[in-house]
């Protein structure tokens, strides 16, 4: 599996540009837009620039996720034209850094997960979730050293993991299925690039991953999959999260952004191989490799997003999940307190879409 390019391994957290100023007019906005931090590119093409139609340009961030990868034929099979929309698609080697994006208005809309969602809301932004992705079964794991049989055998190791992302989340429910607490175990706060590294080079007994970075964990000679996503199902959701003011000011923009995902889906399902040789390429691993992901991320459909949608007693419905997630930031003391959940969720966009998919009668 040394085919990986894992770019974001080579993340420095501090080399961060600072977005220009937004000046209002289309031209020099065009030209200004392709400048967003840290140093990513428009969709992973030297030469991209935003589309060719007179729409305003939304600025949409997204990073290595087998379910948000997809974005990348988006914008290569010209679906966000073609829906009228005009995007600047901006690439970032560290997830972190597109969520500081979008908290700081340098995004207008990023490919993230519920948790990191509403752990933004927790700290003063306004933010709302308008379609899930996926959910990962199986793509984000605890991997362990030889030595380490059970959960239990975690007691007393050191743990690296990113504070506050799907994966401490996850090491967290594990811990509580096995009837430890999480100061039983040492975690070591580091980007998760960092902590693949550092448990490959054995500097720590564990690790709290999602792929691709599970790949380059487990060349660690003896390590295994400990548990993994798979065993908590719903836990961990992957969605299109937008600014407050994208959706009140461009409502017609984020119906797009929408509505060109569902069209990315069909394009995918009728262009395979060429889709798979542009989100390999993306996502910098060899085709085989990428459909190797495949089975640890369930893509939703339209069916799957106006269910999640819906209230619900488990971790199929987004609001039941959230309020979990919220109950984790603040009990882990990573939020000082509860965010108002009431606006996240906007189904309006997937409805509106549902409705057009819907036959004549």
């Amino acid at each position: 599996m040394n085919a990986l390019k894992l770019n974001a391994l080579k993340l420095n957290a501090l080399e961060r540009r600072r977005l220009l100023s937004w000046l209002g007019c289309f031209l020099a906005a065009l030209f200004l837009s392709i400048s967003c931090a840290p140093a990513p590119d428009s969709g992973g093409s030297p030469n991209a620039t935003p589309g060719s139609t007179t729409a305003p340009i939304v600025r949409m961030g997204f990073s290595v996720w087998p379910g948000w990868v997809p974005w990348q034929v988006t914008q290569e099979a010209k679906i966000f034209a073609q829906n009228q929309l005009n995007v600047d698609l901006k690439w970032f080697d560290g997830y972190l850094d597109s969520i500081n994006a979008l908290n700081a208005g340098q995004l207008d809309a990023n490919a993230q997960t519920l948790n990191d969602t509403i752990s933004s809301l927790a700290a003063g932004a306004d933010q709302v979730i308008v379609l899930t992705n996926d959910n990962s079964t199986g793509n984000d794991k605890i991997i362990v050293s030889a030595e380490i049989k059970t959960i239990a055998d975690l007691k007393g190791k050191r743990v690296a993991v990113e504070e506050g992302t799907v994966d401490h989340f996850l090491l967290l429910l594990g811990l509580k299925k096995a009837g430890l607490a999480p100061e039983d175990v040492q975690i070591q706060p580091l980007e998760t690039g960092a902590a693949a590294a550092a448990f490959v080079a054995g500097q720590v007994d564990a690790v709290g991953v999602f792929a691709p970075f599970t790949t380059k964990a487990l060349e660690r000679p003896g390590s295994r999959e400990l548990f993994s996503s798979r065993d908590f199902p719903g836990a961990i959701s992957d969605h299109l999260a937008v600014s407050r003011k994208l959706v009140d000011e461009q409502p017609a923009a984020v119906q797009a952004l929408v509505e060109s995902w569902f069209a990315t889906l069909d394009y995918i399902k009728q262009n395979p191989e060429k889709s798979y040789s542009i989100m390999a390429q993306r996502a910098g691993v060899s085709v085989e490799e990428y459909r190797e992901y495949e089975a640890g991320t369930k893509i939703f459909t339209l069916e799957d997003n106006l269910k999640a949608f819906q209230p619900g007693n488990d971790r199929s419905s987004l609001v039941f999940a959230a309020q979990e997630i919220s109950d984790f930031l603040t009990s882990s003391g990573l939020a000082k307190s509860k965010p108002n959940l009431n606006k996240l969720f906007d189904d309006r966009f997937v409805k509106a879409y549902a409705a057009k998919r819907q036959p004549a009668t």
